[in-house]
């Protein structure tokens, strides 16, 4: 009888620890520390998308994934992209390299937001974005630019260090490094 109870006992505290360290349950592994990022991951992709429904014109949504691919796998912190054209869920692989910059861009400054909405007192106040523009097109680097623009009026500093040279000509504040034979040099 006492080897009974005793083994009850284990059994929960077994499915407890399991459940906790991720080892239990369909749709893959799902640990409690996930749980927890995954609490964040949803104000993150819901900032995000304010940003890239203006990025986009409401073309995409970014939909967390809480379910793995196979049992194996970590769960909780995918995402797949809903495609307003055609009304369809797609995987973020299936972006072309403009919609993916798009979509990075998103997430970083979403980010940012949630990072300044839940301190107290720490905010991000400077980013710096290391190309990708140049794999915009016009239109969809318009409402890119705009977006910054209108970040950066907030009280945030936005560093974007690019190639492209339209960039240049909508940027109030310019530094160019170029290359010389004794090395990189800034000119105005």
């Amino acid at each position: 009888k006492e080897l009974l109870e005793t083994k009850a006992g284990y059994e929960k505290l077994w499915k407890l620890s399991a459940l906790a360290n991720g080892q239990s349950g369909e749709g893959g592994k799902y640990s409690f520390s996930r749980y927890v990022l995954g609490t964040f991951f949803e104000e993150i992709i819901k900032q995000a998308n304010e940003h890239l429904n203006r990025m986009t014109g409401g073309k995409y949504e970014l939909i967390r994934q809480q379910e793995a691919e196979r049992k194996n796998e970590s769960a909780g912190l995918g995402m797949v992209i809903f495609d307003a054209y055609t009304g369809e869920r797609r995987e973020t692989a299936s972006l072309s390299g403009g919609e993916s910059f798009q979509v990075s861009l998103s997430l970083a400054l979403g980010l940012s937001d949630v990072v300044r909405s839940r301190s107290a007192g720490y905010t991000l106040d400077t980013m710096f974005i290391d190309e990708g523009f140049g794999s915009l097109d016009e239109q969809s680097l318009d409402q890119a630019m705009e977006v910054l623009h209108e970040l950066s009026g907030d009280s945030r500093q936005i560093g974007i260090i690019s190639h492209v040279s339209e960039i240049k000509n909508r940027i109030t504040n310019v530094i160019e490094v170029v290359k010389t034979k004794t090395g990189s040099k800034i000119i105005n």
